[in-house]
């Protein structure tokens, strides 16, 4: 008799988001998982207690990938709050199935807890500051708008709705950010 292959975490975890990515967070399931694998459920419950656990592990991944999409664009000397727009919409357009995992799902959150919940906040508003000059409190709210924004274009991409070629997303990000910063200070009686 052959000696049965070992599964870890990881070989568990990679073919999850892999089937996650190509089939859809629906088609993840014990036995769907087992059959990619080419295993009995056995592994998978030898390495988490459930499939909840299983989930959780995902979701963790799936949002540190994220994170660090969005760290590194905040990282680019020249525009960083613009890069930081773009890589959230880049990664939505990308990982489409990713990124519904993370923001197309209901929740009993409100705007001010939804935006809090999690989002890297700090860096992009930090970049904001720089492009608005506005201050903490002031970029923070301002973003919440241009997140609105950013978020309907991403979710657009994510659901495959509309095609924007990346030209097209560069030139309504930066045109509509800079229209809103214009309504922003002058409604403050800015110039």
């Amino acid at each position: 008799m052959p000696p049965q292959k070992k599964y870890s975490k990881e070989d568990i975890l990679k073919t999850s988001l892999h089937i996650i990515e190509t089939e859809g967070e629906n088609k993840l399931n014990a036995r769907n998982l087992a059959k990619a694998l080419g295993c009995s459920v056995q592994p998978i419950f030898h390495n988490f207690t459930s499939m909840e656990e299983l989930n959780k592990e995902i979701y963790n991944n799936i949002y540190e990938q994220y994170t660090k999409t969005l760290e590194d664009a905040a990282k680019i000397e020249t525009q960083s709050y613009k890069q930081i727009g773009l890589a959230y919409i880049k990664f939505a357009a990308e990982h489409s199935e990713y990124f519904k995992m993370i923001f197309m799902k209901e929740t009993n959150l409100n705007f001010e807890n939804f935006f809090a919940s999690g989002i890297p906040i700090d860096y992009i508003i930090n970049a904001g500051m720089k492009l608005t000059g506005l201050t903490y409190e002031e970029q923070k709210e301002f973003h919440k708008k241009v997140w609105i924004f950013t978020h309907g274009i991403a979710c657009l991409l994510a659901t495959r709705t509309i095609k924007f070629s990346k030209k097209e997303i560069e030139e309504l990000l930066s045109k509509t950010v800079i229209e809103m910063i214009k309504g922003y200070k002058l409604q403050k009686g800015e110039k």
